[in-house]
């Protein structure tokens, strides 16, 4: 990386971190370091709740998605909208009325102390996962970029994130992530445009996609109901729904942002925001992913993405077994050029004959590229039994630091690192509060005064950015790393959800019913997802938020059925919890 593009990139998040300590000095109480001091503005909220879900991830792995698969990805987010009027209707004028620090204070008095317990915990527990997730994603650029080993660079990265949010609490994470925000945004907007130039001159913008479109890349709806397939309309509208309603509804890291706005008003139109531009902004990340597969259709590719794998095959016993497997993959490159530029011609005299013919050539060809790289994966293997060969989180960076001009380079790497500080700090401070409010102050050290919480909840902070390094280790067990914090929130938000749709809607249910039907709905989702997992069942993982839920309701409501109709005597020892 050249000295501008380090002084773009360092220059970039400089300012933004200095801004973000000039605004957070007179930060001296707990509620303001937790809560901020309740006056954002519609668009900060929406911009900051956005901010928090817009991890480094996003931009490393979803480009990488599409590069791979295509713009079916965009379908998980198309219940969105439908989610932030729901929470807009009912979540929010909930909280704002009982003025609460967590989303699990109210649980308690609807239901009681070990309900909103479980909840804190289930949230603690998929949340701190998710956390080393992200710190983990651009831990991938240094250690690509500079050769560092990978566990010495989480390290690192995570170092910083820590320092950063233990020093201003959730004003420092909400008052940057505005102008976090908009370099994502402008930084995004460049690498899409210098795509295109990059092309070659003979090949247009609609040639572009009119390939992508016949390789089958930009087919975004698939209306086909089956519960294997991850992304389809129906898992996006239906799980998905469940999925954002559990996250922006009863999600610290996302909570807390939003009830930090001046009103109800202003939260509510923050929310809404977000529900809005979220989706054409990840129709534009994959849709940035479907140019730079295009991109390599005319530039060649490495035959693996992440060179550190390749590194290590070199002067090793297997040296030759890959320069044999990249001779292989440079001839089926050029035989590909051949027949795509055929396919551009066949699409531009919209010869459909020819158009159907050239597609199956290229498919031919693709199949076989793709068990070249499998051959490559396998190499790697054998050198290194324990190595991460699935590289799509590697292409979008590829690109990055390959193909883009100086000074550029270092503006994307500083659209991903201003992406991973906001999203990871919005997840070590909301983990810091519900670690506070929900146990610390609740339960273990009561009616102590505000400097020993404030002290306490940076401590927390720094508590919680040490176990997601842990979990940062573990994050290479993942194929894709946008797909892997989907996962980890899918096995916990239907159950949490399920309570909180139990005290908004079933007020009947009492606290000892839901908290055991909470139990038992978690379990069993467990035990779909290792099901699946080990390929005995085949379920999306989308749809254990959905399934989570409805457990957690229908047990709900049969136990209270079943408890009304108990002999008071029974039903009384039963609520007590004696038996």
């Amino acid at each position: 990386m050249s000295p501008i593009d380090w002084l773009v990139m360092l220059g970039v998040l400089g300012v933004i971190a200095i801004y973000g300590m000039i605004k957070t000095r007179s930060v001296k109480s707990v509620q303001s370091y937790l809560m901020g001091d309740k006056d954002l503005s519609w668009w900060t909220i929406g911009l900051s709740v956005m901010a928090t879900q817009a991890s480094a991830i996003t931009f490393l792995s979803t480009p990488g998605q599409a590069y791979e698969s295509g713009m079916g990805f965009a379908q998980f987010y198309f219940g969105m909208p439908v989610a932030m009027v729901l929470l807009c209707i009912f979540a929010l004028p909930i909280y704002y009325r009982l003025n609460v620090y967590t989303a699990y204070e109210y649980l308690e008095g609807r239901f009681d102390l070990k309900t909103r317990l479980l909840t804190a915990f289930l949230f603690l527990l998929q949340r701190g996962m998710a956390a080393g997730i992200t710190i983990y994603a651009p831990s991938i650029i240094l250690s690509n970029i500079f050769g560092w080993d990978l566990n010495f660079t989480i390290f690192l990265m995570g170092i910083f994130v820590i320092a950063y949010t233990v020093f201003g609490g959730t004003k420092a994470v909400s008052v940057t992530q505005k102008q976090q925000m908009l370099v994502i945004l402008i930084g995004l907007a460049i690498a899409g445009i210098i795509l295109v130039y990059q092309l070659p001159r003979d090949v247009s913008f609609g040639d572009a996609v009119s390939l992508a479109g016949k390789m089958g890349k930009l087919e975004v709806v698939n209306f086909e109901f089956d519960l294997s397939n991850r992304y389809t309309f129906w898992t996006g509208m239906l799980g998905g729904v469940f999925l954002f309603l559990s996250y922006f509804g009863t999600d610290q890291s996302q909570v807390q942002r939003y009830l930090s706005g001046k009103s109800l008003s202003e939260s509510r139109l923050g929310l809404l925001f977000n529900g809005i531009i979220k989706v054409p902004m990840q129709f534009m990340v994959l849709f940035i992913g479907v140019l730079v597969y295009v991109f390599f259709q005319f530039t060649q590719p490495p035959v693996h993405f992440n060179q550190a794998n390749l590194l290590q095959l070199k002067g090793s016993s297997y040296e030759a077994q890959l320069t044999d497997l990249q001779a292989k993959h440079t001839e089926v490159y050029e035989n590909k050029q051949v027949v795509v530029r055929n396919l551009i011609t066949a699409i531009r005299e919209d010869d459909e004959a020819t158009i159907k013919r050239q597609q199956a050539q290229v498919q031919a060809l693709l199949a076989e590229d793709s068990a070249i790289r499998d051959s490559v994966k396998n190499l790697i293997l054998k050198q290194t039994p324990t190595a991460a060969v699935e590289d799509n989180d590697y292409v979008f960076i590829t690109f990055v630091t390959n193909y883009l001009p100086v000074g550029l380079v270092g503006l994307l790497l500083a659209v991903i690192f201003s992406a991973a500080m906001s999203s990871t700090s919005s997840e070590l401070n909301a983990l810091a509060t519900a670690s506070l409010i929900d146990f610390y102050r609740r339960i273990f050290v009561k009616h102590r005064a505000d400097q020993h919480y404030l002290n306490a909840s940076k401590w927390l902070t720094a508590l919680w950015g040490i176990i997601a390094l842990l979990f940062a280790a573990f994050a290479s067990l993942f194929d894709n790393l946008i797909e892997a914090v989907n996962i980890v929130g899918s096995v916990f938000y239907g159950t949490i959800l399920g309570i909180f749709v139990v005290a908004f809607f079933l007020k009947q249910v009492r606290g000892n019913v839901v908290f055991w039907s909470a139990i038992l709905a978690e379990i069993l989702v467990i035990i779909i997802f290792v099901l699946d997992r080990r390929g005995t069942i085949e379920i999306a993982y989308l749809w254990l938020n959905l399934i989570g839920c409805l457990l957690v309701v229908m047990f709900s409501f049969i136990a209270q059925l079943f408890s009304n109709n108990m002999p008071q005597s029974i039903e009384t020892t039963i609520d007590d919890g004696a038996i």
